[in-house]
């Protein structure tokens, strides 16, 4: 495991920008983000940053949206001119919220709202400088060996890739358990491809998908006339897997006749075709995977205790992709080559505002829904980088989503109305003048709202 300290060693140092004229912003910045680490450079007039930049690149600007001689859309588009990977957060008053929005829309990374908080600060940069990372590490060579990878570099994922290294020369079972779409088979898939057993056959077989006889004669093969059909000899699963790997996905769903033939084929090292007598010597390594508790499904007699420590010799258990979040835009990056491959669209990027919806998503269905989502995304993209509009409603109303998925329906018109002013009041610092003003009614409206809803 890794200590904090070496987490701390992964924080990115950046080249920051700031634009604004207010002074008493400029220094709150500078301190905010030196206590980081991050060269910071700031700056009162737009037009001499711009300067600036055509000098020396920046990884991020920080720029008011409202300023003499430049506001802060124009110098968006300029400064994406002048270099096209920079980062833009705008700052903007209450008053402006609106241009703000539109701003995120034409390439603008995310916005500040007035007056923002330290943390505030570090989150949007954090972010900014987290899409960049992706797009940096997208072009680097590949890893030193040619197995598949877990796409990811979360403290969660950099857990799982030590314990694949540490377990992938052994010859011990392993059991992947995780909800469908966390990448068990690329786990799998890379235990092998890191293993000295590399150079043999990786065997994938799915348990859930058949009934008792076949599941024997795919596994266990079979001898000519063992059954009706059964016309010439045929070799297992299990024998193709010799000198390799066999994957067995969706375990827990194996009946419990052939748990037992798997015990003995894991205890005896060999297996006899079905209406065979002769048994073959196996050389093979066992990899399990399962969606299923097994634990509970052992406690209620649904799987064999004995089998399930067998296979249980090291757990890897995948976390959701709701809870490795900072992963998303590595992964989307990942994805995207792929399928920009694929689908023949010469797709450049994802827009921050995009991303972040993305990264708000919840992924009932995980990697593999992010999958379907950005495939639906390059194939709907007007341009060369995905917006926000091309990706599908349930991501782009994604608040409204997560509700219902929370409460199981949809939400009644006040109980969107409260949650809404609450996060406004947050966003405000609890200035009710401010949050009436976004909300277009008057302070004693915003009131009389507060009261109903408990939030004075």
């Amino acid at each position: 495991m890794r200590s904090d300290r070496e987490d701390n060693e992964q924080h990115q140092v950046a080249r920051i920008l700031v634009i604004d004229d207010d002074e008493m912003t400029q220094k709150n910045l500078r301190r905010i983000l030196e206590k980081l680490g991050h060269q910071v450079s700031t700056y009162g007039n737009a037009l001499r940053a711009l300067e600036r930049l055509e000098e020396s690149p920046y990884d991020v600007i920080i720029s008011d949206l409202r300023m003499p001689y430049l506001d802060g859309l124009e110098l968006l588009n300029r400064a994406k001119r002048l270099s096209p990977d920079v980062e833009v957060i705008l700052i903007t008053g209450y008053a402006s919220l609106e241009g703000a929005v539109e701003a995120t829309k034409q390439g603008a990374f995310q916005y500040l709202a007035k007056p923002f908080n330290p943390e505030q600060v570090r989150t949007v940069v954090g972010k900014a400088l987290e899409l960049r990372s992706c797009r940096e590490q997208r072009e680097t060579p590949a890893p030193s060996y040619d197995g598949p990878l877990l796409i990811g570099n979360s403290r969660k994922i950099r857990d799982i890739h030590e314990v694949i290294h540490q377990i992938a020369s052994t010859e011990c079972n392993v059991l992947i358990t995780g909800e469908s779409g966390t990448g068990k088979e690329l786990v799998a898939r890379s235990i092998h491809a890191l293993s000295p057993r590399a150079k043999g056959p990786f065997v994938a077989f799915n348990c859930g998908a058949f009934s008792d006889d076949l599941i024997a004669n795919e596994l266990f093969g079979h001898e000519k006339e063992a059954f009706t059909g059964a016309l010439t000899s045929k070799s297992g699963l299990l024998e193709t897997a010799n000198s390799g790997t066999l994957f067995m996905d969706e375990i827990g769903d194996m009946p419990p006749s052939m748990q037992l033939k798997l015990l003995r084929v894991i205890q005896e090292r060999e297996v006899t075709r079905v209406g065979g007598t002769r048994p073959v010597a196996l050389d093979v390594r066992i990899i399990g995977a399962t969606a299923r508790d097994l634990k509970a499904a052992v406690a209620e007699g649904l799987f064999r205790r004995d089998l399930y420590y067998r296979l249980n010799v090291v757990n890897i258990a995948l976390p959701k992709l709701s809870e490795r979040k900072e992963d998303i835009p590595l992964l989307a990056y990942h994805i995207l080559e792929k399928l920009k491959r694929q689908m023949k669209r010469d797709i450049t990027g994802i827009s921050g505002h995009a991303m972040n919806l993305l990264q708000g998503y919840t992924y009932p269905g995980n990697v593999r829904e992010l999958e379907n989502i950005l495939e639906r995304a390059v194939a709907m993209a007007q341009s060369g980088v995905i917006r926000a509009w091309d990706l599908p409603p349930d991501v782009e109303s994604l608040e409204v989503y997560s509700y219902e998925r929370t409460h199981g329906g949809l939400l009644k018109l006040e109980e969107l109305e409260q949650d809404y002013i609450s996060h406004v009041l947050k966003l405000c610092g609890g200035s009710r003048t401010k949050a009436a003003e976004i909300l277009g009614i008057d302070r004693a409206s915003l009131w009389r709202k507060m009261k109903k809803y408990g939030l004075d």
